[in-house]
């Protein structure tokens, strides 16, 4: 049976790697300081919905009715329930949530309709704690061998500039200058057209210097200023906007160049009048970038008899956190079984290894076999 499209299963090693990154993840979201929360993936519709119904993502979401035709939704992100949680809690309110988001959006292939969103927010914050998110999004990126730039801009800036030039539907036009690393300068020229706005294109091929004479660069100077402190180096893009338009401040996007889609993005914007920022990372692309060892050492004992020394045997590799599992029976059966779970070694225990307490520990990668002791045995795969 096919899964519905946009939808797809996880298993084996692909699964294995995702949960070793949700790991890497939730550690150091806590070493920031986020602790952790949960919310429903459903939600009345209203509510999803919020104040910004025409942004994309928000139009996207997957609707449903309960048995009372109450009009739901699933979740398309986690800020909007931010909401709730943030209430009445002591400032900065720092969490952290991994989960399932729902878009009923076009489906490419590093873009889903189901898909895994690992989020970091502070509620009760200024350039400061940007510079922090941004620093912990270096530092985890670093520890999964992306190579990736982080490029930032700001919505008082673009707005500013929309301001000064006349520009009357500013929303509108800035979701579209959003699109110019999507889409070719053409397109996006004709598409402002409509709204009698080509020609601020001009103004976002300019050189940095050039937008240091409006009043709200000064934030731009001082994200730089803290993420400096912090040895994270940014990209100063000022045509970012983000797609979201709850948007009121920094906006940020990290990108590679092994991947058409950003890998994560965020900004600063208004959680119950509190100034905030968030970032969040989308774990299936980070999977397919990840470079770093997701193996676990794992081992097969493989009982050529049966004795209740081999079940104390699996009980002592566990306590010490190391993978195991145990068969009886052929051991043909049994190497062709550890081939196909990717088992990296194969401990073969019989009448001879009982009495002798050396024990056959076979690399299966190698093929090397070594003869050592159990204790020799628990070190080696610590």
């Amino acid at each position: 049976m096919e899964t519905v499209k946009g939808f797809r299963d996880y298993s084996g090693e692909e699964s294995a790697k995702k949960q070793r990154i949700r790991e890497v993840l939730s550690r150091s979201f806590s070493l920031y300081g986020f602790e952790p929360a949960e919310t429903p993936i459903i939600e009345f519709e209203k509510f999803v919905k919020g104040d910004n119904p025409d942004d994309e993502a928000v139009s996207d979401t997957f609707k449903l009715k309960d048995r009372g035709s109450r009009k739901l939704a699933l979740r398309y992100e986690f800020t909007f329930q931010l909401k709730r949680l943030a209430k009445n809690k002591k400032l900065p309110f720092k969490r952290y949530q991994l989960g399932e988001v729902f878009r009923d959006e076009p489906v490419s292939t590093n873009r889903f309709r189901q898909f895994t969103q690992c989020d970091v927010d502070i509620v009760g914050s200024g350039a400061k704690e940007e510079a922090e998110v941004l620093d912990l999004t270096f530092n985890i990126l670093k520890e999964l061998g992306i190579n990736a730039n982080i490029y930032f801009s700001n919505r008082k800036l673009l707005n500013e500039i929309l301001d000064k030039e006349g520009v009357k539907k500013k929303e509108e036009v800035i979701r579209e200058i959003d699109k110019l690393d999507k889409l070719s300068e053409s397109e996006v020229k004709k598409n402002l057209k409509k709204y009698n706005a080509e020609k601020v294109l001009n103004i976002f091929k300019k050189n940095k210097k050039f937008f240091e004479k409006y009043a709200s660069y000064k934030e731009i100077k001082e994200l730089q200023k803290y993420c400096k402190y912090y040895g994270v180096n940014l990209k100063f893009q000022p045509s970012l906007a983000r797609g979201l338009s709850y948007y009121n401040g920094s906006v940020f996007e990290i990108r590679t160049k092994e991947m058409k889609e950003s890998i994560c993005g965020g900004g600063s914007y208004l959680v119950n009048n509190v100034q905030s920022t968030g970032i969040s990372f989308g774990l299936e692309r980070l999977s397919k970038l990840a470079k770093f060892d997701s193996e676990e050492k794992s081992v097969l004992i493989v009982g050529l008899v049966e004795n209740k020394e081999i079940f104390s045997m699996i009980q002592k590799l566990r306590e010490n956190d190391i993978n195991s599992s145990v068969m009886f029976g052929k051991p043909s059966k049994s190497l062709q079984y550890a081939n196909s779970k990717g088992i990296n070694y194969v401990l073969f225990v019989g009448e001879k290894e009982l009495k002798s307490k050396k024990f056959k520990l076979k690399d299966m990668k190698s093929g090397k076999e070594s003869n050592l002791s159990f204790d020799g045995i628990v070190k080696k795969l610590k």
